[in-house]
């Protein structure tokens, strides 16, 4: 019973001081910008990786700061939104409601200077923090590469931002 509590106490410890910035390793700043609407400053984004230029076989990490305060459902309705603007074929209404209810499970309300942020793990999915404490983890590469395609697809409606994190010269 001993050996089995001090197991669970290691795996407890080990998950509750993880966060984002361990998952990633040794990943460097990329780049970051900041992304406004009609004039307000809503957030600023950072892109982290190992690997320069980003790569899809390799773990990065998208975190935000955010300057305004938003609702999740509206960060959840906002990203499901730019998935289906920029699918290439209509997306099932089942997996739509899916990851929207996956991003209400990751995602919390947020205020001024609170940070989300979101790892991308290559052939698996996405992992997803609300400050240092992760708030979900989702098997389904479909739906990160998707919500991480909000940002990184060549059709982003923030051209700039991407290209900002990217690290691409502008």
């Amino acid at each position: 019973m001993r050996a089995f509590a001090a197991i669970a106490l290691m795996l407890w410890a080990s998950t509750a001081c993880a966060d984002w910035r361990g998952d990633v390793g040794s990943a460097k700043l990329v780049g970051e910008g900041d992304f406004s609407v009609l004039g307000f400053r809503l957030y600023r984004a950072q892109m982290w990786s190992e690997r320069v230029p980003l790569d899809y076989d390799e773990r990065f990490a998208l975190h935000i700061v955010y300057t305004r305060g938003i609702k999740r459902e509206r960060l959840a309705d906002t990203g499901i939104g730019e998935m289906k603007r920029q699918a290439s074929a209509p997306i099932p209404k089942d997996t739509l409601e899916r990851w929207r209810t996956d991003m209400l499970q990751a995602f919390t309300d947020v205020s001024p200077g609170d940070e989300l942020s979101a790892v991308y793990l290559p052939g698996k999915g996405v992992r997803f923090y609300a400050g240092e404490r992760m708030t979900g983890e989702f098997d389904d590469p479909e739906f990160a590469r998707a919500f991480f395609g909000i940002w990184l697809d060549p059709s982003t409606r923030a051209p700039t931002l991407r290209k900002q994190l990217l690290g691409v010269a502008q």
